[in-house]
């Protein structure tokens, strides 16, 4: 047995080691799992080429009045300075300074510094932002600045190669790689971003940085991340680069961006619902709610549609149709194809404009220690697109009875008992009156669902 054994040793080793002597690399290429002659992309040249147009962005924000120990609003000197609360990433588009980054990152910001990859530091004004798409445009006063390539986010593939490069974490001029995993992709409370995901490790830090494709152009702008820890866990998402540049044409030229509206909530179809209207696969976007006297309405669509294209654009999921209305210009006119009664029907509707008397969502946090949530108020254009008329983001949660209810950062948080949340500073107020070791309905929204959850405040509180 133990020399058979050797024997085909041998006769492997002979017909191997002819391979490693004429291709060690190729050799070892296919023992790692890599097919020969496909090398692995070298992003080396891009991040020398590209690295010198991105930029850290460094926030500061004046110290809030903390209340002391007596209760009172401790005064703060007239000449404290802001104090540095945040970093994020940005990249520079012109030679002369202007510069893209997401609006969470320069939020509420007193003072804005960016660093470049030189280490000089130049205060950066806002020139507007873009709460609905989360893109902010800040301007430097400089000449001749290092810009990058920018591309064309409509033609990207799942599966190509992508970089980032950021300070995640504060850890500046970090640059990390991964592929497309999806496109369009539509997040809770940002349906109108096709969102670009990939597998990019993305963290805290590399916000407002940006996405390459392999040719050093930039194809996104790194925006958020799933996470149940804070960190990175596998999936990241960037908002696509044409996207972007359009709110920014709009904010340069106007000082703020708008965005279209049809005043309409569609689901996407199940394989039964399809069947139940006579399509031969799952398609389109089911309206389930038509807004009184919007676009939609006056266009005559109803309850029951399925919008099957807008225009040429054919619509295959409920996450499709936003982006497309979202880019349009108020005013501008569209056609709907729409299947109805079995038969496709065109509708011509004119496209309004969302949120036109408060675009610019009060991000400022607030806190309920007593629930462990961060929240925040919700804008006009929000509230449209969600359909409600009151309400809460929460933003960030910690441990504690929220928690422990199943309530997660990104839930809208509407009722607490029988009450409505009009806003932080309500919410702040029912909590406080809320009694301990009671169970306590709460009403949360959640992606396209409303539902009941339990919340108990401890005895110990």
């Amino acid at each position: 047995m133990v020399s058979h054994l050797r024997v085909l040793a041998l006769l492997l080793l002979v017909q191997v080691a002819p391979a490693m002597a004429a291709d060690p690399a190729s050799f070892h290429q296919a023992r790692a799992g890599t097919p020969p002659n496909m090398a692995l992309p070298d992003f080396s040249a891009l991040v020398v080429r590209q690295g010198p147009a991105v930029v850290n962005v460094r926030i500061f924000r004046n110290k809030a009045d903390e209340p002391d120990q007596a209760g009172e609003a401790a005064r703060k000197p007239l000449h404290m300075p802001p104090r540095e609360t945040g970093l994020g990433s940005g990249f520079v588009v012109t030679p002369d300074g202007v510069i893209l980054t997401n609006r969470h990152v320069v939020a509420d910001a007193d003072k804005i510094m960016v660093r470049f990859a030189d280490k000089h530091e130049l205060p950066a004004r806002v020139l507007g932002v873009d709460p609905l798409t989360d893109v902010a445009v800040l301007k430097v006063e400089a000449a001749k600045l290092p810009t990058v390539n920018l591309g064309d986010s409509s033609q990207l593939q799942v599966g190509q190669w992508v970089l980032a490069i950021g300070a995640p974490l504060g850890l500046e001029r970090t640059a990390t790689q991964g592929i497309i995993s999806a496109l369009g992709r539509a997040l809770p409370n940002d349906s109108y971003v096709p969102f670009i995901q990939t597998d990019v490790p993305i963290n805290p830090g590399n916000s407002g940085g940006p996405l390459f494709d392999l040719a050093g152009r930039v194809i996104g702008i790194n925006s958020q991340i799933v996470s149940n820890s804070g960190g990175y866990m596998g999936l990241s998402f960037a908002i696509p680069i044409n996207t972007a540049l359009a709110v920014a044409k709009q904010i340069m030229a106007d000082g703020h961006a708008t965005h279209g509206w049809l005043g309409v909530s569609a689901q996407d179809l199940t394989i039964e619902l399809a069947q139940a209207y006579g399509l031969d696969s799952p398609r389109g976007a089911l309206v389930n709610e038509v807004r009184p006297a919007g676009p939609a309405e006056q266009a005559g669509l109803e309850p029951g549609d399925v919008i099957l294209a807008l225009d040429d654009t054919a619509i295959t999921d409920s996450a499709d149709l936003p982006p497309l209305i979202g880019a349009s210009q108020p005013g501008t006119d569209h056609v709907l194809s729409v299947l109805r009664n079995g038969t496709t029907v065109r509708l011509k509707t004119k496209v309004g404009e969302l949120g036109q008397d408060n675009l610019a969502r009060k991000h400022s946090l607030t806190r309920i220690d007593r629930l462990g949530l961060e929240v925040s108020d919700l804008d006009l254009a929000i509230k449209q697109v969600m359909a409600i008329h009151g309400g809460v983001a929460v933003e960030e949660t910690a441990p504690g009875p929220a928690v422990e209810a199943g309530i997660e950062a990104g839930d809208i948080l509407l009722k607490v008992g029988r009450n409505e949340v009009e806003n932080a500073a309500s919410l702040a107020g029912l909590v406080k009156q809320l009694p301990t070791g009671q169970p306590i309905p709460v009403l949360i929204k959640r992606q396209e669902s409303t539902t009941f959850l339990t919340i108990v405040i401890p005895k110990h509180d």
